[in-house]
């Protein structure tokens, strides 16, 4: 379990893993980054209250790093990566180490369960599940099992990440999907299963979203760039978006007055999904009319310049500060 400025979530994650009911050896290695909460504190009483619970030190405060490192000194044949900000079904462990063994999969994950509490939470964790939120892919909004171009978080053979050299610590966002297509092309099965799911926690704040989604889609265009013949379709979706919308603001301050129509439509349709969401309340459909264009522009917007320039070092900024 990567570890970074987690003091709301990490005692529910942990608690989640520690509940699972699993007939093996488990043991849970946090691997802590330099967190500016009271993260490491907490951390601290959780591993001297159970020893299963092993601490990892993590100064580089990236994800992949911390996985990598974790990795490195895990006991067992079967690693599983969870988050500080999710929290395991139960089950999870027990069904996700059967189905390594029925389905032969190098790795394996099931469902992102979104979920809110505040309205502006709840709107994005419908963002999470809706093929017009962040996209169609199985781990969203499920689907049946079978072969799977990533896994959300990942159950995974020790062996097949010693295979393919870990997590790869250049990549800062998307580190999941490189893996997955790594340990394909090593002739490795990836695989999803809809018996599977993990409670996510978004962000709930609207300049973390913003933060989180422009290096998210950063990140996804610096990887499109490198790997073009594997990426989705609906990557494009969100830049092609940004792209028509910005055209036709462009000729809009030159005179053409249908420029503005792209735009319009766009936020049209953000209105009919707002009003026709299911299960949302009054303020969760309002907070949905800033969820989704947050969501779609600063990812389209971030995905060109990922592409066009490369990711560099661009990280995640609603997670360290």
């Amino acid at each position: 379990m990567p570890v970074l400025n987690e003091a709301e979530h990490l005692e529910a994650a942990v608690a989640s893993v520690l509940a699972q009911e699993f007939a093996g050896d488990l043991e849970l290695l946090l691997a802590l980054g330099p967190s500016k909460d009271d993260t490491n504190q907490i951390a601290a009483k959780l591993s001297k209250a159970d020893p299963r619970i092993r601490l990892v030190e993590n100064p580089a405060g990236l994800t992949t790093a911390g996985m990598n490192l974790c990795i490195k000194q895990a006991k067992a044949d079967i690693i599983i990566r969870v988050d500080a900000h999710s929290e395991l079904a139960s089950g999870y462990i027990k069904r996700g180490v059967e189905l390594l063994a029925e389905t032969g999969a190098d790795e394996l994950g099931g469902i992102m369960l979104a979920s809110g509490r505040s309205a502006f939470q709840q709107a994005v964790a419908w963002a999470y599940s809706s093929r017009f939120g962040i996209g169609g892919a199985a781990y969203h909004v499920g689907g049946a099992a079978g072969e799977a171009e990533s896994a959300y978080l990942g159950i995974f053979r020790a062996d097949a990440l010693a295979r393919v050299g870990g997590y790869d610590e250049s990549i800062i966002r998307g580190e999941d999907w490189d893996l997955a297509q790594r340990i394909k092309a090593t002739g490795g099965l990836v695989w999803f299963s809809p018996e599977l799911s993990v409670t996510y926690w978004p962000r709930g704040r609207f300049d973390k979203l913003i933060k989180q989604f422009w290096s998210t889609g950063v990140w996804r265009g610096d990887l499109t760039r490198r790997n073009l013949a594997a990426a989705s379709k609906r990557y494009f979706a969100p830049p092609l978006m940004v792209a028509v919308v910005a055209a036709g603001l462009v000729a809009a301050a030159f005179g053409l007055v249908l420029g503005i129509l792209p735009l319009a439509g766009y936020l049209a349709a953000v209105a009919a999904l707002a009003v026709t969401a299911a299960d949302l309340s009054l303020k969760a459909r309002v907070a949905l009319l800033v969820v989704l264009p947050s969501i779609h522009f600063s990812w389209g917007a971030g995905f060109w310049f990922g592409f066009l320039r490369g990711a560099a070092k661009t990280v995640d900024r609603s997670r360290v500060s």
